[in-house]
This record gives structure tokens, C-alpha cells and sequence, in this order.
């Protein structure tokens, strides 16, 4: 008896585990379901899973006696639990208030699954006449395993009133603050890409004269920008930089509706998540909901280097395009742009024709068009020339967004991981390509959520490559293909393109092949969601 309460505590304790990994997934998909089973479909035939499904087959075979197949399956969950807790994820769980809570409901769910099997046992055992207790117990708690997607799913669709009732709340709470400070100005940013870095550059200029609060980190969405209300503003802040991330149409237009900004930047808009998006003009439309939410005495600012920024009338409020590929009907045009591994260096003209010279730490073309967002929108906030200048040059490098670090050893890393789209990936591989002192590597697993372009844009990428770099690491399986098609599509050594499974793989084989001089860049790193 002793032994079988062993076994189905640990048993009991992989069925946990798996919920917490399940719960994980979920919180890296924004706990919407439609996106935790495109996740789900990829890994619910995995040979993780089908472990347990084998073991259930076997539980309920006649192959080996009960006593020792229980004790078979202990020592297969032990060892899973030992995996799952020794494992490391990019992106671990967060316990949140909201974790905690499906977590709760999901373990109500099985301990009431659990609980029915148990009455059904004592009260009307020959309900199960084939099967010995142990049996029906122990496969409870595997099928229980196989399906524990299910379970959280449903932990998920029970709470879903209690969740709106919660972000309601919290909703209000914020528009509270927001009403209680008139004079707050208002600054939303949105794009495909480079609204983190943009957002990061504007705060430090306006800080030479605002004192100023933004949404940290990827504080994105609806319930990140209250969180930063609620928990971060306080009654002396003078500007909020609200940075806007959408996934789907409206989604811009909910967090304008609460923060109702005076000044919006579209920073870009690209091919990105076009799974969801389906079209590049509904992520236009989506973009410029930001544009089309502010007041008749507000600002646009609109990056005019995207086709579909610069083809998009605005006529609701001024606005102000800037370019840095010269594009006509621009009123701001980057000029003289200039690289050197200690940063770069531009002059920005305005509509009046003046010239601001400025240098930065920074490298990238990309970078050289988020600062001149920033730019704009501080000249017209009325922060001096020479404060701009100084601000300018003293802004750091924002982590995993074309940073440069030297690292022992006299190696170079470009530090691209964040995230990856058509426009910024080229910009990284232009970067490399300017360090020649020895060989230029690139480590990636390729570009996501580009919907039926996926394929077409990873071999695009993979081509760009072989033109440009010596060496080529090609990580995971997602866009493996496309980016090996696109590699051995140009002229470039194939003895030099490697393809490895993982990036802890990568590590391994770079160790092997660098040397002093070299520079390596790392373009993209993919979520635990991706292979």
C-alpha cells in the first residue's frame, strides 16, 4: 500500500509540473487561446507526450503485471521531473496574479476529476469490473498528463468573466490617474518595428527638460500601459511615452481610448504578424489607428522610409514625415549618415533648413531612424538643439536591439536577439558586414509570424546572408529550410553554413570556430513556443 501512495504522489507531482508547462505556454501566447493551440498543434504529438500515452496503453495492457508496471511508470515521471525542473527556458513562468488563478482552477478541475474516479471506486466498484483500483487510479492521473492542455484551456474559459471583471476595474482605476493630471502630455508610439528603441530614445532626450515616464520594457498592451499607470505615475511626471503593440485590428485603438494621446509616431509599418493580420493594409489601418485617435490640435510623426507609412494621408492633425532614405515629401531628411565600430554620426535637416549634426553611440540605420523620430517630436516639444545633441550621444545601446560588445578573447558580438522582421534583419546584416577584421557569423533562426510569406521572406533573408557574411549558423527547424534554400542560392562556401537544433548548440559550435577578430551577430532568438 506504502508503495502505491509513493507512485501516485509522483505521479501526482509530474501531473503539476505538466500543468505548469502548459500554464507557461499560455502566458507566452498573452493567454488567448487561439494562439496557445496553433502552439498546441505543433506539440500535442510530440514524443513527450506520447510517452505518457504509452504508458497509459501499457497501464491498461496485459503484458506485465500491475505491481510492476506502476513501478515502471514511477520511474518514467521521475525522470520527466527531473527534466522539467533542470530545464531552461528562455522565458520562464511568471507566477502573476492571473497565473496563480488558472493554476487554482486547473488544479479544482483535476482533484474533482480525481475525487469522481474515487467515489466511483468505493461507491460502485463494478462500475470498473476489468480494471483493479490501481489501474483506474494511476491511468486517471496519466490521462489526466496527455490531456492537461484541456484542463487549462477550461481553467481559462471559467475565468474569463472573472478576468474582465478584474481588467475592468484596473481600466478604470487608470483613466482615473490619466483624469486627474490635465496637463500630462501624451506621447503614443506604434510601428512593425522599432517603437521600443524609439521609445527608449525619445525619454532620454525629453529628460533634459520633462521629467518623464514610459511603458518599461514591452509593456505593449492594454493591461501593460495600466499597469504602468496604476503601479509607476505619479502626480510630478509631465510626459507619458505610451508605447502601442497590436496583434490584431482595434488593438491600438483600445489603448488610445483609454490614454487618449496628444502625439503619435509610427516608427514603421512592415510584414509583421501577418498571421493574424492576414494583409500589410490592415496592419497599416491597425497603425494608424494612433494617428487617427488624436485630437485636431495634435501631431502625427510618420517614418516616410516605409512604403505604407508614406502612402497613408493624414489630414486629422499635422503631421510631420521624417526620412533617412531621402524620400520626397519629407519635412525632416537624415543626411551625411556615417559608421565607425565607436557609433555613428548624421545631420538631421529640417523644414527650415537647418542643420543639427549629431553623433551616437549607436549603430544601424534603423537606429539612426529611431532617433530621428525622437528628434522631431523633442524640437517640437521645444527641448533645445544643444540638449538634443548632448542627449543623443549619451544614449546606451537598449539590450538585444544592435547592441556591440567586445567580449575576452577579441571577439565582436552584434547583439540583435529581441526580435527579427525583413527591414531590421537586413539593417543587422549591413551592420556585420562593415566588420572585416576577421570572419563576420551569424547566428539565427530566421523571421516569424509573416504569415504566407514566411517561406518567401526567410529565403530572401537567407540569400541576403550568403552575399554578406563568412559564416552562416542556422538554428531550430522553423525556418530552417527557407534559410538554407536562400543560403546555397548565392555564391557563398557551403563549408561554411552550419545548421544546429538549438542555440545552446550554437554556443558549442562557436567556440570551436572562432577566433580573435571575428564578429559574430546574433539575429533574433525564438520563444520556447518555436522549435
Amino acid at each position: 500500500m506504502i508503495l502505491y501512495i509513493i507512485i501516485y504522489v509522483i505521479c501526482g507531482v509530474y501531473m503539476i509540473l505538466n500543468f505548469k508547462h502548459d500554464i507557461q505556454m499560455l502566458q507566452q501566447n498573452s493567454y488567448r487561446i487561439n494562439r496557445f493551440w496553433k502552439w498546441l498543434k505543433g506539440d500535442i504529438s510530440s514524443g513527450w507526450r506520447l510517452i505518457d500515452l504509452a504508458m497509459l496503453f501499457l497501464l491498461f495492457s496485459t503484458l506485465l503485471n500491475t505491481a510492476l508496471i506502476s513501478i515502471i511508470i514511477a520511474l518514467v515521471c521521475i525522470g520527466k521531473c527531473g527534466y522539467i525542473l533542470t530545464r531552461k527556458f528562455k522565458k520562464p513562468l511568471v507566477f502573476t496574479p492571473r497565473v496563480r488563478r488558472i493554476y487554482t482552477v486547473t488544479a479544482v478541475i483535476a482533484c474533482g476529476i480525481v475525487a469522481c474516479i474515487g467515489f466511483t471506486l468505493k461507491f460502485t466498484p463494478d462500475a470498473i469490473a476489468y480494471y483493479n483500483s490501481v489501474q483506474v487510479t494511476l491511468g486517471t492521473l496519466l490521462l489526466l498528463c496527455v490531456v492537461s492542455w484541456a484542463i487549462v484551456i477550461a481553467a481559462v474559459i471559467i475565468l474569463t468573466p472573472v478576468e474582465n471583471m478584474i481588467n475592468r476595474r484596473y481600466y478604470n482605476e487608470a483613466a482615473d490617474i490619466l483624469a486627474s493630471m490635465p496637463d500630462l502630455k501624451i506621447i503614443g508610439i506604434t510601428g512593425s518595428y522599432g517603437k521600443t528603441s524609439t521609445k527608449h530614445y525619445l525619454e532620454r532626450i525629453l529628460s533634459e527638460k520633462f521629467d518623464v515616464l514610459m511603458t518599461p520594457g514591452s509593456y505593449n498592451t492594454p493591461m501593460g500601459v495600466i499597469r504602468t499607470i496604476r503601479e509607476m505615475m505619479k502626480p510630478y511626471n509631465e510626459v507619458f511615452i505610451c508605447e502601442m503593440g497590436a496583434k490584431q485590428k482595434g488593438d491600438i485603438k483600445e489603448i488610445c481610448d483609454l490614454v487618449h494621446p496628444q502625439i503619435g509616431i509610427v516608427t514603421a509599418v512592415g510584414p509583421m504578424h501577418l498571421e493574424s493580420f492576414k494583409s500589410i493594409e490592415n496592419v497599416q489601418s491597425t497603425k494608424f489607428e494612433l494617428i487617427d485617435s488624436l485630437p485636431a490640435d495634435g501631431l502625427a510623426v510618420v517614418n516616410n522610409d516605409f512604403e505604407f507609412c508614406a502612402n497613408r494621408k493624414v489630414e486629422n492633425v499635422e503631421c510631420l514625415r521624417y526620412t533617412v532614405n531621402g524620400v520626397a515629401e519629407s519635412d525632416f531628411l537624415v543626411e551625411n549618415v556615417k559608421y565607425s565600430p565607436d557609433g555613428s554620426s548624421f545631420t538631421v535637416v529640417t523644414p527650415k533648413g537647418e542643420n543639427i549634426n549629431l553623433t551616437t553611440k549607436l549603430l544601424g540605420e534603423c537606429n539612426i531612424s529611431n532617433l530621428a523620430g525622437a528628434v522631431v517630436v523633442a524640437l517640437h516639444l521645444g527641448v533645445p538643439v544643444e540638449n538634443i545633441r548632448n542627449a543623443v550621444a549619451s544614449i546606451g545601446q537598449v539590450e538585444h536591439r544592435l547592441n556591440v560588445n567586445r567580449i575576452p578573447g577579441g571577439v565582436t558580438i552584434i547583439d540583435d536577439a529581441f526580435n527579427s522582421n525583413p527591414s531590421g534583419a537586413r539593417m543587422a546584416v549591413d551592420v556585420l558586414s562593415q566588420f572585416t577584421d576577421g570572419k563576420r557569423i551569424i547566428v539565427t533562426p530566421g523571421m516569424i509570424e509573416l504569415g504566407d510569406r514566411q517561406t518567401q521572406l526567410n529565403t530572401e533573408l537567407g540569400k541576403y546572408i550568403g552575399e554578406h557574411v563568412d559564416v552562416a549558423i542556422i538554428v531550430g527547424q522553423y525556418n530552417r529550410d527557407a534559410l538554407v534554400t536562400g543560403v546555397e542560392s548565392s555564391d557563398f562556401n557551403r563549408d561554411n553554413l552550419y545548421v544546429v537544433d538549438s542555440f545552446n548548440a550554437a554556443l558549442q559550435l562557436l567556440a570551436t570556430i572562432q577566433k580573435p577578430g571575428d564578429t559574430i551577430l546574433y539575429e533574433n532568438d525564438l520563444p520556447d513556443t518555436f522549435k
